[in-house]
C-alpha cells in the first residue's frame, strides 16, 4: 500500500487548524503519515494540535522564515511515497479524496496526480465563492497562465527528490515556480483526476486582496525565468481567475431555476 504523506504549514491558525486536523484524521485511507509545521505561533495553535497529538505523526514548532521554508521542512521529513498539502486554513473535500488520488497513481504510474478545488468562505465553509477547474495538460496552456490549483497537486516523493524543493527566496509565488518546473519538464507524468479534491477558505495570503501586487510581481519574475510571454501570460494568469467568481452563482441559479 502506497505511503502519502500530508503537510500542513501553521502559524497563527487557531481558529481552522482544528479542521485541517479532522479532515486528514477522517480519511478512509489506511496509510497516511500527517505532518504539521507550525511556526511558532503565537495564539493558541499549539494548545489545539497538542490535544490531537496522538493523531498526528509529526509536530514541529519553530521559527521559520515564511510558509516554503516550513513546506520544505515538512517534505523533508516525509517518508511517503506520495506528498500532499493541506493548508491550514483548508480541508479535504470528502473522506474519499486520498483513496481517489491514491488509485489514480496506482493505475497510470504517475509522477503528478492533479485535480479540481473550490474556495468557500472564510466562516461558513458551505459556502462555495469560486470553482478552480482544471483541466487535462496540454503544454501551450502555460503560455495563457493555466496552472492547477497547487493544494490539488499530489507527487512523488522522487519529483521532490529529483527536482528540488520550494524556492524560499520567493515569499508568495513559490508554489507557481514549482509547478511551472513540473509541469514544463516532458519526463513527468502528469494525470488530471476530474474530481474535487479540496476546500480553501479565502482569506489565505494567496487569495489576500493587498497581497495581489506582490504576488503579481514574483509571478511575472517566474513566468520570465520560464521563457514564457511576460505580461502577456500575467494577464491571462489574472483573467483566468474572473469566471472562477462566476460559476458558483450559475451552479446555484441552475439548482434553484
Amino acid at each position: 500500500m502506497m505511503k502519502v504523506s500530508i503537510i500542513t504549514a501553521c502559524y497563527n491558525r487557531d481558529q481552522t487548524i482544528l479542521t485541517a486536523i479532522e479532515s486528514v484524521g477522517t480519511q478512509n485511507y489506511n496509510n497516511i503519515e500527517y505532518l504539521i509545521i507550525d511556526g511558532a505561533s503565537k495564539d493558541k495553535s499549539m494548545d489545539v494540535i497538542n490535544q490531537y497529538r496522538n493523531s498526528i505523526d509529526v509536530v514541529i514548532s519553530e521559527k521559520d522564515t515564511g510558509i516554503y521554508n516550513a513546506l520544505n521542512k515538512g517534505v523533508k521529513m516525509s517518508s511517503g511515497d506520495i506528498i500532499g498539502l493541506l493548508h491550514s486554513d483548508d480541508l479535504f473535500y470528502d473522506e474519499n479524496t486520498i483513496t481517489k488520488i491514491v488509485n489514480v497513481f496506482k493505475n497510470t504510474n504517475a509522477d503528478i496526480v492533479y485535480a479540481n478545488g473550490m474556495y468557500v468562505d472564510e466562516k461558513n465553509i458551505r459556502k462555495v465563492k469560486r470553482i478552480y477547474k482544471a483541466s487535462k495538460y496540454k503544454k501551450n496552456y502555460l503560455y495563457f497562465g493555466w496552472i492547477p490549483l497547487h493544494t490539488t497537486i499530489f507527487v512523488k516523493k522522487e519529483v521532490f527528490d529529483n527536482f528540488g524543493l520550494y524556492r524560499e527566496d520567493f515569499k508568495i509565488a513559490s508554489d507557481y515556480e514549482i509547478s511551472l518546473r513540473w509541469f514544463k519538464n516532458n519526463k513527468l507524468k502528469k494525470v488530471f483526476l476530474d474530481e474535487w479534491v479540496v476546500k480553501m477558505r479565502l482569506g489565505g495570503k494567496s487569495t489576500d486582496i493587498s497581497q495581489q501586487a506582490s504576488k503579481s510581481k514574483e509571478d511575472l519574475k517566474i513566468i520570465k525565468e520560464y521563457n514564457l510571454w511576460g505580461e502577456v501570460t500575467l494577464f491571462f494568469k489574472i483573467l483566468r481567475k474572473i469566471p472562477q467568481y462566476f460559476w458558483p452563482k450559475i451552479i446555484r441559479y441552475k439548482q434553484t431555476s
